[in-house]
């Protein structure tokens, strides 16, 4: 495989249950800090733990954009508010102009919340939704993106991806291959999925929600904990000063089953082989891997059976026990998450783990610790068979 050519990463940003901004999470990364909680969402009262995000329904929309007013796109423009995002955003449309910035987001479930409230003020005599209530700019699924695009004034090509958990980890590599093509010359990429009644009792319907906190590679895990998150990264095709570098994105659909991954992971390693590969690395380059690492007892072997093949004894954990299952945003988030991890110079430990479970042979970290990494793999896998890994590189 061709090595791509690698993108610099000149901003990125992040907003879950563990705060808002990248400073609030390498402050939580090192104290090993949970942002999970037992509590109810909305009028959920399922004996779980959930990942809400801190001040989203304080969140004002922009003027004119009251349409488009709805959890998912308040959570969104919390996240472009931090670091000082939206504003690097508005320096590359200046220097690229508007039609030369893309925007491309993964979500699952976007602001179906929206929706789920909207039918409970239905016409008791036809059942009509109320007239207040805006499909196209709040659930429909390319919302968040029309939101974003038309908040930040961008002008270029913009689409969701939607391929569950993998959403927000496969659209760093639709940017870079537009980048390549000259299609574009930046891009924001990212992902936002907000709480919801749809997937609380979804999941729960399966039985992988877990009524304690998730305790990811545990012998006693039991499911996931679903948390809510927005996270962005701004991609340029040159940069004098870039965060961190977008070496490799791989990708795979293994189709195996609707709901559980291939019992030996086979899509999984084959998305993680193409990453280094086209990274221009070899497996004992990555210096850690951020594994998807759900919490559920089919995904975490599955993963632990690809991981080991892969890399072999790299050191890996998963961040989800810190800020749950953001579904759709996790692919951003834990690629955000990475690239703190090496601006930080900090391994993230897996939290909640009581005992590891003997069957799994990956050597995970349960605690964190000071590690020089240069090159991290952050693994994003979703229902289907939809597998994606991305090959970051710190700035030095």
């Amino acid at each position: 495989m061709t090595p791509m050519q690698p993108v610099p990463i000149t901003a990125y940003t992040l907003a879950t249950a563990l705060g808002v901004g990248r400073g609030m999470h390498a402050q939580a990364l090192r104290e090993g800090r949970s942002g999970l909680a037992a509590k109810p969402f909305e009028t959920v009262t399922l004996p779980t733990w959930i990942g809400e995000v801190p001040g989203v329904d304080a969140q004002a929309m922009p003027a004119g954009m009251d349409d488009f007013d709805c959890r998912n796109n308040r959570l969104a423009l919390l996240a472009l508010q931090a670091d000082g995002f939206e504003q690097q955003v508005l320096a590359a449309r200046e220097r690229w102009g508007a039609q030369r910035v893309g925007v491309f987001l993964g979500t699952s479930t976007s602001g179906i919340l929206q929706t789920e409230l909207a039918y409970r003020r239905r016409d008791d005599a036809n059942g009509a939704l109320p007239a207040d209530f805006h499909y196209a700019q709040t659930h429909n699924t390319y919302s968040v993106a029309a939101f974003v695009r038309q908040h930040l004034g961008l002008q270029g090509p913009a689409f969701v991806v939607s391929t569950a958990c993998s959403s927000s980890a496969k659209v760093f590599g639709n940017a870079a291959r537009m980048i390549a093509l000259g299609l574009i010359d930046a891009a924001v990429v990212g992902g936002v999925d907000s709480l919801c009644l749809t997937t609380l009792y979804g999941f729960h319907s399966l039985e992988l929600l877990s009524p304690d906190i998730c305790r990811p590679w545990d012998a006693e895990r039991h499911g996931l904990s679903l948390g809510e998150a927005g996270a962005y990264a701004l991609l340029e095709r040159d940069s004098a000063s870039p965060q961190a570098w977008l070496l490799g994105c791989g990708e795979s659909s293994d189709g195996h089953h609707m709901s559980s991954p291939h019992p030996e992971g086979l899509g999984a390693a084959q998305a993680m082989q193409d990453a280094v590969a086209q990274a221009g690395l070899t497996a004992q380059d990555i210096d850690y891997v951020n594994l998807h690492g759900t919490a559920t007892p089919n995904n975490d072997q599955a993963e632990d059976m690809a991981v080991s093949r892969v890399f072999g004894a790299v050191p890996c954990s998963s961040t989800k026990g810190a800020t749950g299952h953001t579904l759709g945003a996790a692919g951003a988030v834990e690629a955000a998450l990475s690239m703190l991890s090496m601006a930080q110079q900090w391994l993230p430990g897996g939290l909640n783990v009581r005992t590891i479970d003997p069957a799994l042979q990956a050597n995970y970290q349960c605690e964190g610790r000071a590690a020089a990494l240069r090159h991290v793999a952050s693994n994003s896998f979703g229902f289907g068979g939809s597998n994606a890994c991305l090959v970051l590189r710190g700035a030095v």
